[in-house]
């Protein structure tokens, strides 16, 4: 990701994406999700690693974000 104002703060799973996605909107965060999955099939390319993602904030909410993040994933550990 070129934009250097947002910071990568996760990197796993579409599914676990998609829930912490979900708490850190709750928060009025807006994270930006990279899928090289995605867009590798929608490009007709085979992907490198598949269902991982990278999920970035804006450096602004930066801390904010991680707290929640820390939450979240808690709460992924305990469905395992």
């Amino acid at each position: 990701m070129e934009n250097k104002d947002y910071i990568r703060i996760f990197t796993g799973s579409d599914i676990q994406a998609t829930y912490i996605k979900s708490k850190l909107e709750e928060a009025g965060i807006s994270p930006v999700i990279k899928n090289e999955t995605e867009s590798a099939r929608l490009a007709g390319f085979g992907p490198s690693v598949i269902n991982q993602v990278q999920m970035f904030v804006h450096q602004d909410e930066h801390t904010a974000a991680l707290a929640i993040l820390s939450e979240a994933e808690k709460g992924l550990n305990d469905l395992d």
